[in-house]
């Protein structure tokens, strides 16, 4: 399997559908399909990057879209005032579990800490 074999490279494809909110040439977010809050987000680059620490100085630019298409979409679902989370998974015990690089937007509600 490579990087691009991911469910996630297959939606940042075109591949299968997802519930997409946002895309531009180099980000795709949709809904997750897991969500833990009313509103789930998962944001992607559409370049296959397994895991954070695959990425390089290189694709800085990319992370950073990443973010800010989160505060974007946090703007947009109208609970950017009141706060949301960001989170990047890396790796089995951090959690994540496909690997392409993507950062989960979750907000619409009060969200506790630790999260659980």
């Amino acid at each position: 399997m490579t990087d691009t074999d991911t469910i996630f490279g297959k939606i940042a494809r075109g591949d299968i559908p997802a519930d997409i909110v946002y895309e531009d040439d180099e980000v795709v977010a949709f809904r997750d399909l897991n969500p833990q809050a009313p509103t789930h987000v998962l944001i992607i680059p559409r370049k296959p990057i397994p895991t954070l620490n695959d990425a390089t100085e290189e694709d800085a630019p990319l992370i950073g879209k990443l973010l800010l298409a989160a505060a974007r979409l946090a703007k947009e679902f109208g609970f950017a005032e009141d706060g949301y989370r960001t989170v990047v998974n890396c790796n089995a015990n951090g959690g994540q579990t496909v690997y392409h690089l993507h950062v989960h937007l979750i907000g619409g509600r009060p969200l506790q800490w630790p999260p659980g």
